[in-house]
């Protein structure tokens, strides 16, 4: 019993890699990767690239800003530096095990300022409502203005959410239906029976504490703009990206916020930092608006690569800063 649940765990974490590496070999599997070093060593501008690793600094600085601000209205006071290690310690763990970075940084406020995790991890949330939203005006605003883009790529990547509905028979709905009613029905029973039933309540509490501070931040205006340049950077990040490479600087500034949202979109699938999908998603666009298509597997290879050495980078500095303090 104790293997397989080790078996279990190691299967989780390998089911990302093992998932972003099937679709990077299936794209890669016949490109020419001396290409790849001719186009690093020869035809690339390294200064826009040092330029546009400013912004992915600055994205994980925002969100260090905007995450102090969340726990004020909680009575917790970590220091600013200290949640932005938080966030870069985060990203960095998210590499080894996807979606993990939310509790690493609720715990690195933990040990060294003594913050309430479950009140951390609520805050967290409460950031991802706030980022979800972000996202899907972004997300509506370029379909509105790209839609042709959209139908185009759908068609390409033979994804139609419509086609797949109408394969539903009435059964299909209906065992879909009961399904979903089932396992509802199994967690409210699991949730009950459980002995650690009081503990997690109480956790619970103080997430949905964590989770409805936002009524309390004081400035609301700064808030909105931290959560505003968060994106505002991850955008940049991206954007100047393209002025690294004869191919891309003239596409502008369209094709690089829906080449972005599509982007955006297909980190969802739990790859490490969404290697692959978002591979994929993003060549397929560059392709869409007339990119070739060795030109937009280069592309995606050296800024995937480049700008995902960044994450662990700023997650070893913030550990050797933190290493050099006493934890509470």
């Amino acid at each position: 019993m104790k293997y397989n649940k080790y078996i279990k765990a190691t299967f989780n974490v390998l089911l990302p890699f093992i998932l972003g590496g099937g679709i990077l070999y299936w794209m890669y599997r016949e490109y020419d990767f001396s290409k790849l070093g001719e186009t690093i060593a020869e035809d690339m501008d390294w200064g826009w690239m040092a330029f546009s690793m400013v912004f992915g600094v600055l994205a994980q600085v925002f969100r260090g800003l905007r995450w102090k601000q969340s726990l004020e209205p909680l009575g917790e006071h970590p220091s600013v530096m200290d949640c932005i290690h938080g966030v870069f310690i985060s990203y960095a763990s998210s590499l080894i095990i996807p979606r993990s970075g939310e509790f690493t940084r609720c715990g690195v406020l933990k040990r060294y300022d003594d913050v309430n995790f479950s009140k951390a991890l609520g805050t967290v949330l409460s950031e991802r409502i706030v980022d979800s939203v972000i996202m899907l005006v972004m997300i509506a605003l370029v379909i509105v203005f790209q839609v042709h883009a959209f139908d185009i790529f759908f068609d390409k990547t033979g994804t139609n959410v419509m086609d797949k509905l109408h394969s539903f028979t009435a059964m299909g709905y209906i065992v879909t239906v009961l399904c979903l009613i089932v396992t509802c029905v199994f967690f409210w029973i699991a949730f009950r029976r459980f002995t650690f039933l009081a503990r997690l309540k109480a956790a619970m509490a103080n997430v949905k504490e964590g989770f409805l501070s936002l009524s309390g931040v004081k400035n609301k205006w700064l808030y909105a703009f931290n959560s505003v340049m968060i994106w505002v950077s991850y955008f940049l990040h991206f954007w100047i990206a393209f002025y690294c490479f004869d191919f891309s600087a003239d596409l502008g500034f369209t094709v690089a916020i829906v080449s972005f949202v599509v982007g955006s979109i297909s980190v969802i699938v739990p790859t490490p930092n969404g290697a692959g999908p978002w591979h994929f998603s993003v060549k397929t666009i560059l392709i869409l608006y007339g990119v070739a298509s060795v030109n937009a597997e280069t592309f995606v290879f050296i800024v995937f690569a480049l700008q995902t050495a960044l994450v662990p980078l700023l997650g070893l500095f913030s550990l050797a800063c933190l290493g050099f303090r006493a934890h509470k």
